[in-house]
């Protein structure tokens, strides 16, 4: 047994959307940092392009929207004119919606629900030719969908579409797990709980009034994200298949709940 390369990822592809800012910057780097060529995707070309300069070589810009079906097969043509094999695939790109019950719109809804669930589903049929290219039993290509621990409980805030749509995104890891893993393609999930982003403002913004109801006693730091990721995507994570590893310092899962003597 050789473990010295369990985590490295020298020679392998990857493509993560909304790669240009946030969680996918973070597992960017990491892919990158463990010897992989990635190339990320946003909706913003010129945010795209400036995150690619700042990684360096082995990053590559490849500016879309993904929030339609349309926009998915765009992204997959782009890719294919780059090459012709995929070994991990990351569907970051997300959208949150916060109004209170009685004002919630069917915009707010469609619009959190297309990028969130319909978007990775989608994108991964679109490129599933490429990953099917890579995959093979000894060496599985990856699909990794980033979901939320906002689909495994709950929020104080009214984010209804949001809530259904990381909770469809989990259900739909196993789905898609179940039947791609026959293309030797696996696909898991990966749930965050307070890392600081223009998504996460809270934790952003105020970050150690978050860590004080988070068991870990801090919000998520970028080695945390890129860990999680690394491993899904390398040889470490090779007989994983379906899971979602939740990242959030213990506030799904080790957590005391509150209690009522009698």
């Amino acid at each position: 047994m050789d473990t010295t390369n369990l985590f490295r990822l020298d020679g392998r592809v990857a493509l993560i959307t909304g790669g240009s800012r946030g969680i996918g910057k973070m597992i960017a780097a990491g892919f990158i940092a463990q010897g992989a060529k990635v190339y990320i995707s946003s909706r913003k070309a010129a945010a795209c392009e400036e995150t690619a300069a700042e990684l360096g070589p082995n990053c590559i810009a490849l500016p879309q929207d993904v929030s339609t079906v349309a926009g998915c097969k765009a992204l997959a043509a782009q890719f294919a004119e780059h090459e012709d094999k995929l070994d991990i695939l990351v569907n970051n790109a997300g959208a949150a919606w916060g109004v209170p019950f009685e004002e919630f719109s069917e915009i707010g809804w469609d619009k959190v629900m297309d990028l969130n669930v319909k978007s990775p589903f989608f994108l991964t049929q679109a490129l599933h030719t490429v990953l099917k290219a890579s995959g093979s039993r000894g060496k599985p290509a990856k699909v990794i969908n980033i979901t939320s621990i906002d689909g495994q409980r709950l929020n104080p805030w009214e984010t209804y579409s949001y809530h259904a749509s990381k909770s469809a995104l989990i259900y739909l890891t196993k789905r898609m797990a179940a039947r791609l893993v026959t293309d030797s393609i696996n696909v898991t999930s990966i749930a965050p709980g307070a890392f600081a982003s223009d998504m996460n403002k809270a934790a952003r913004d105020h970050g150690d009034a978050v860590a004080e109801g988070i068991p870990a006693k801090r919000v998520g730091v970028d080695e945390d994200m890129a860990g999680a990721a690394i491993y899904l995507a390398s040889r470490a994570g090779d007989y994983v298949i379906g899971e979602t590893i939740t990242v959030d310092g213990g506030l799904v899962h080790a957590s005391l709940g509150t209690s009522i003597d009698a």
